[in-house]
């Protein structure tokens, strides 16, 4: 075995197969999203969800100051979906969404919708952890997911 470092560390972590999803809010009018991979299940009962962003993200201070979120798993064909979230200024004008009764948006052709809401948010290490509990999903079983592998997309 290596020593760790942040390159191996990155490396290492490459190897485990992850979807992509865009995490999403509004606030006053305007819709904000942002890729993650790190995204997972916590909890059945309740129905919980955690993902994490970093300290240094641009994005960081809307997700922290808002309630509610919704969680975009992407499918197969929505790999420039999560390109265009990557960006530090993501555009919406070529985003097929809709908006939530709470005014969050939603990815329309997703594999999966999550209408969320921030119960907990913990520091640990350079990143912020968001809890979150499930109030509403749709699925859409037709659908194939992007998988994120060896820092490319499959």
């Amino acid at each position: 075995m290596k020593k760790i470092n942040s390159q191996n560390f990155k490396k290492t972590l490459s190897k485990f197969a992850t979807g992509i999803t865009v995490i999403a809010t509004s606030k006053n009018s305007i819709l904000y999203g942002k890729t993650i991979n790190s995204f997972s299940s916590l909890s059945l009962s309740p129905p919980l969800v955690l993902f994490s962003i970093d300290i240094k993200s641009s994005k960081l201070n809307i997700f922290k100051n808002t309630k509610f979120i919704s969680v975009n798993v992407l499918s197969k064909k929505q790999k420039f979906i999560s390109d265009n979230f990557a960006k530090n200024n993501p555009d919406w004008q070529d985003i097929d969404y809709q908006l939530l009764e709470n005014g969050n948006p939603i990815i329309n052709n997703c594999i999966s919708n999550l209408d969320c809401r921030i119960q907990d948010k913990i520091k640990k290490g350079d990143h912020i952890i968001f809890i979150c509990k499930i109030l509403k999903v749709i699925n859409n079983d037709k659908l194939k997911p992007l998988i994120y592998f060896d820092s490319k997309y499959f």
